[in-house]
């Protein structure tokens, strides 16, 4: 049976062969695959008279990564079909190479890895670092940010073109500084070996690169890493620990619990002030009220923050089986079915109500605007918004009865009543009541600001003021807006 065997060229010159290996490559009759003609050792084979069929044109023809990998192994299997065939690449073969674990994956023809120089050692040697410190390993090719660890020895392989240290630059870019220093590594171990430590903002202008480079991002130190989630769990978990702050460490759940309701309409106000800056801070204060109640669970022992992000990441994969799985959607009413029949099938039998669910501290009228929306949803419903509005009618005419009864209890009653037909009549409009009145508040406090600003200004006083002057305040503060 025909075989493909995979043998490593090294990072560097001929010296990194083993004699074994270079014996093979040399005392082969017919033609080798080799995934690229850009190696050093190439070159010095092909003057003892080996030849060499690369794979460099793939790369220009495909525009993804992941077809020009397939279609060399796809080649490769077509070939070996007909007799063995030897196929090199740099390095080591079982050292960040797709195409050999493409190959090892198939079938059709067996697969021998030969052996060959991982670069490892020389380049850890180079770079004059030890890896039981941590480090990690990535191909510069296929790599995503959230992957990379800053805290430990970065090294980026494959780094063979300006297209790859560019991309390898924007993404450090996002997290590090332009003058944060990185080493780019040339054919480490050989007599061709080049060591250059440059800025990040150099990374894919100032320098060659070829099949044998790599880039090495030293740890970085974690004053520089205060965007990342690794260091706000840590700096809460400080706040809350023995030397921590004093107001920290006697927080509990209990203690919490107002800041919470604060934030999030502090972060409304930002949000319809349509200020991104504070959008940015708001938000940031309410993922602070998560990490506290998290860490406190944890001090407990009861949960932590990846408790709270797993259970999260759970429900919204479950949730959304039209993204996950493979229901199908034709609407956003449909995505809100499922929802709901998802939601219900997780709560059980904890839930014997409909109407189960609603927080208690809710304020009234988002209370009332939900206590609807869940009886709406088993049918519980006005059939035309018409209807709606005649209820509405009939409850301010019960209101006029009530207070011409000059009964308190059943005029508290009464407009309770109104506001609960207004709260039903938002949500027949998709509107939510809670927003829309604070919407107004806000209107009315920025109007009536401007009608004392004014006042100041005439050195006159609101109790002297009639409330035609302040009404033509008000409009003018109106047309203002």
């Amino acid at each position: 049976m025909s075989k493909i065997e995979i043998i490593g060229l090294g990072a560097g010159d001929m010296d990194q062969l083993s004699l074994g290996i270079y014996k093979k490559l040399t005392n082969t009759n017919g033609v080798i695959y080799t995934r690229t003609i850009d190696h050093p050792v190439i070159g010095s084979l092909q003057q003892e008279g080996v030849t060499f069929e690369a794979f460099d044109h793939v790369y220009e023809k495909e525009e993804q990564f992941t077809a020009v990998y397939q279609t060399i192994v796809d080649t490769l299997i077509e070939k070996a079909k007909d007799a063995s065939i030897i196929y090199t690449l740099p390095g080591h073969p079982m050292l960040a190479e797709k195409t050999v674990q493409l190959l090892l994956e198939q079938t059709e023809v067996e697969v021998e890895v030969a052996g060959g120089q991982s670069y490892l050692d020389d380049l850890f040697t180079a770079l004059k670092i030890d890896p039981i410190d941590g480090f990690q390993f990535v191909d510069g090719t296929s790599f995503e940010r959230s992957q990379l660890d800053y805290r430990h020895h970065l090294l980026f392989c494959q780094v063979y073109d300006r297209f790859i240290a560019s991309d390898v630059k924007l993404t450090l870019l996002e997290d590090l500084p332009p003058d944060y220093p990185v080493t780019v590594v040339e054919a480490a171990g050989s007599a061709l070996e080049v060591i250059q430590t440059i800025p990040i903002d150099e990374l894919d202008h100032s320098i060659e690169v070829s099949n044998v480079t790599s880039v090495y991002v030293p740890p970085v130190p974690s004053r520089m890493l205060h965007h990342t989630f690794t260091n706000l769990r840590e700096t809460i978990a400080t706040l809350r620990g023995p030397n921590g702050c004093p107001w920290d460490r006697v927080q509990t759940h209990e203690t919490l619990r107002e800041y919470a309701i604060e934030e999030v309409y502090e972060l409304i106000d930002a949000i319809d002030n349509e200020d991104d800056e504070n959008i940015i801070e708001e938000l940031g204060d309410i993922l602070l009220q998560v990490m506290l109640h998290s860490q406190i669970g944890e001090d407990d022992g009861y949960f932590n923050v990846d408790d709270v992000i797993g259970s999260i990441t759970n429900k919204m994969i479950h949730r959304h089986p039209h993204v996950f799985a493979d229901t199908a959607v034709d609407s956003v009413d449909d995505v809100y079915k499922n929802w709901d029949e998802l939601k219900e099938e997780e709560k059980g039998e904890q839930r014997k109500s409909v109407l189960d669910g609603i927080p208690r501290q809710l304020p009234s009228l988002s209370k009332a605007f939900k206590l609807q929306k869940k009886a709406a949803k088993v049918g519980f419903n006005w059939d035309a918004i018409s209807d709606v509005w005649n209820k509405l009618e009939e409850e301010l005419g019960e209101v006029q009865e009530a207070i011409e009864l000059d009964d308190k209890m059943e005029i508290e009653k009464e407009f309770g009543d109104v506001l609960f037909v207004l709260a039903n009549l938002t949500r027949y409009y998709k509107i939510n009541p809670e927003i829309a009145l604070n919407q107004t508040n806000k209107k009315f406090l920025s109007r009536f600001s401007y009608i004392e600003e004014q006042l100041r200004i005439q050195e006159k006083e609101m109790t002297d003021t009639t409330l035609e002057e302040m009404d033509a305040l008000w409009n003018q503060a109106k047309k203002g807006e």
